[in-house]
């Protein structure tokens, strides 16, 4: 079983298909992202998941649809409609009109995605981490937006701030200024979705790939129920670090890590995660002078390379996780 956001999980995925053609893999996916733009119901970590594993992503970009036209987003832009921020393809739309469709005439967002995954056939089963709307938002400062205060306080209002959705932070921001915290509205309240612990209690391994640990991965174990269910699970849980070098792989992770408290380092985020819910963690051969400490947290570590260059490259690193899933078994 994998917990999955978007880029680097879905490739991850793609890899771990590779490695391991036979094997049933179950992956619940992050809908922290997701956001309503149009009227319509967007998730872009599943659906970048659903593409990638289907034969229909923007391998460039690594979302978004291949071969994609923008006749709506231009359409919309000419009658002055927002945000334009956010460029959704023609192709892309179709996806979010079927699954809008469907959930307002009541089914839920596990049985949408079940139908969506029957044209795509990404070879896995493609469960949300809830069927409940959970949204991430992002503490920012307001004057780091360029606009004027009207709090007061005793300093005056220059340190007022709002929360703003992840996708404006992530993409219209591009993660440009600081965050402060970083909240996954709904989360508190929200269920996982049917067949998610299901998923959990009958995995023989569960992988945390190299994916955002706060807005991804971190979201996912929001979900009351989801992180004790893996922790009590008895299987072992290994995870990719998605810092190399003390940079993101990809991405702006070293922003929303320093908004929660973790240093952007190997080290760091698997201590993030804990002894309680790791067991085994895999750094780049640059970090492998970060595995004692990780050892030292109670963590199995290897040092091993973690760059998803090509499918072969990243189906190396899945087989080095379960070698590594094994080593904690025994």
């Amino acid at each position: 079983m994998v917990l999955a956001g978007g880029i680097g999980g879905a490739r991850f995925l793609r890899g771990l298909k590779s490695a391991v053609p036979d094997a049933d893999v179950t992956v619940i996916g992050n809908t922290g992202d997701d956001i309503h733009l149009f009227g319509l119901k967007v998730c872009p970590d599943l659906d970048t998941v659903m593409y990638t594993l289907g034969g229909g992503i923007h391998e460039g970009q690594g979302w978004g649809r291949a071969d994609e036209t923008f006749a709506v987003k231009e359409e919309l832009a000419a009658y002055g409609v927002g945000p334009d921020w956010f460029g959704l393809g023609d192709r892309d739309f179709a996806t979010h009109i079927v699954r809008t469709q469907m959930m307002s005439a009541g089914y839920p967002l596990s049985a949408v995605t079940e139908a969506l995954c029957t044209r795509w056939q990404p070879g896995v089963r493609l469960l949300p981490m809830t069927d409940d709307r959970v949204e991430t938002h992002v503490l920012i400062d307001t004057a780091d937006l360029g606009e004027s205060s009207q709090a007061g306080g005793e300093d005056g209002g220059k340190d007022s701030r709002k929360a703003i959705h992840f996708q404006e932070y992530w993409v219209r921001l591009r993660a440009s200024v600081d965050a402060h915290a970083v909240v996954p509205v709904g989360a508190e309240s929200a269920k996982p979705a049917p067949g998610v612990l299901d998923a959990i209690a009958e995995a023989d391994v569960v992988l945390f790939p190299p994916s955002n640990p706060v807005v991804s991965v971190g979201t996912i174990l929001a979900v009351p129920g989801i992180r004790e269910a893996i922790a009590d699970a008895g299987v072992p849980v290994v995870g990719l670090s998605p810092i190399v070098g003390g940079a993101p792989v990809s991405g702006m992770a070293d922003k929303v890590l320093s908004a929660v408290g973790v240093e952007a380092t190997a080290a760091a985020v698997a201590q993030h995660y804990g002894s309680g819910l790791l067991d085994g963690w895999l750094v780049d051969t640059v970090d492998a002078d970060s595995t004692q400490a990780v050892e030292d947290a109670g963590i199995r570590c290897r040092a091993v390379p973690l760059m998803m260059t090509d499918t072969e490259a990243t189906a190396a690193m899945a087989r080095e996780a379960l070698a590594l899933a094994e080593e904690v078994r025994a």
